[in-house]
């Protein structure tokens, strides 16, 4: 059973660090680039530009003037409905050679339906355009709604990719079967292929790496290890930090830290059994974790190898100091400020947010010393 202590940091969310006093400072942020609607994702080109995925199915460049450039051409349509449309983005490990990009949407199906999917796609020298377009994974079963769509994205050091879905919100029954892709994590080679590591488990399907999850909305490599780490939402209550691993099963809806939005238990209110992973941190209540990123640079000594994870329903980064595993300090950052989005760490070591917002006022927003 999860340490109670590890509920009890998140609920009081207050830090422990001499810093904490200045580090929460608006005045730290830094609009790098404004203008946009609804961004989700964003990833650094080796020069140091700026793509941006906007909800509505539109990419985005920000070069080094910090100008916004009009829509990248060669995307597919995207079901921008709810939660859905244009989502996540990673390039390929050896960008400089392929100028591969990954991006994940909520793509139109049959029938109204709409499903998690990743295409790819070969970015042009100018930037303009996206050629060779190919969708790679698509979820199955497709679903009608606009909700839980999950869909981060992360290379691993081995150069596969790992994907998140969610349980599209009313599919909670297919997450503990294993012949479909809803509430899973799945793990692809960047052809759309299956690992020859993939786990090999009885009755599920060969590109699934862990079941029972939630809405998975944040993953990040760790530095060190190279293992996967994700963020979860819960219902009311009950958001994860997890590291999942191959094979194994992380609970949802059978076991839970979360509540129905009613305040009913959800199932029979468990939060243990046997086969079932603990997650390593829960907030409750929700804070809504979003982009995450482990944090390397030099820009800011005292936060190094910490955790950064964007909060959006309570509009703040969260700052989580990890021990063997384990979240022993937690710190809000910029509370107030906005529902942060994602968070990644650029190339000139600063830590970059994105704030989910309508045009045009959502932002790129750093955080200077």
């Amino acid at each position: 059973m999860i340490d109670r202590r590890t509920v009890v940091t998140s609920l009081l969310a207050v830090s422990l660090t001499s810093m904490s006093a200045c580090a929460g400072s608006n005045d730290m942020l830094e609009t790098v680039a404004d203008g946009l609607d609804h961004p989700w994702s964003l990833a650094f080109l080796p020069d140091g530009t700026i793509l941006v995925t906007e909800r509505a199915g539109n990419l985005r460049t920000i070069g080094m003037d910090r100008k916004l450039s009009g829509p990248v051409s060669g995307l597919p349509q995207v079901a921008a409905v709810g939660q859905g449309g244009l989502l996540d983005i990673a390039l390929h490990p050896n960008f400089v050679q392929t100028r591969l990009v990954f991006l994940s949407f909520a793509e139109p199906r049959d029938a109204g339906k709409n499903g998690t999917s990743v295409m790819r796609g070969r970015l042009s020298e100018d930037l303009r355009s996206l050629n060779d377009v190919k969708v790679i994974f698509r979820e199955q079963p497709a679903y009608e709604g606009g909700a839980h769509f999950g869909s981060r994205l992360a290379f691993d050091r081995t150069g596969a990719l790992f994907v998140t879905t969610g349980d599209r919100l009313n599919l909670r029954p297919l997450v503990q079967q294993t012949d479909n892709h809803i509430g899973k994590v799945i793990r692809i080679t960047e052809d759309g292929g299956i690992p020859p590591d993939n786990p090999k488990v009885e009755g599920w399907l060969p590109e699934i790496w862990s079941i029972g999850h939630r809405n998975l909305q944040g993953a990040a490599i760790h530095p060190d290890t190279g293992h996967l780490w994700t963020t979860e939402h819960g219902a009311k209550g009950g958001d994860e930090l997890n590291h999942p691993e191959a094979g194994k099963n992380y609970g949802w809806p059978v076991i839970t830290y979360s509540r129905e939005y009613s305040g009913e238990p959800i199932g029979e209110g468990l939060t243990e059994k046997d086969g079932m992973e603990q997650p390593v941190h829960v907030w409750t209540p929700s804070i809504g974790p979003s982009g995450m990123v482990f944090y390397t640079g030099g820009r800011y000594p005292q936060w190094k190898e910490n955790l950064f994870v964007g909060a959006l329903a309570l509009k703040h980064l969260a700052r989580l100091v990890l021990k063997d595993g384990k979240v022993v300090e937690e710190e809000k950052l910029f509370e107030g400020f906005a529902r942060f989005r994602d968070v990644r760490q650029g190339p000139d070591g600063y830590l970059y947010m994105l704030t989910d917002e309508d045009a045009p006022m959502g932002r790129v927003v750093r955080v200077t010393p």
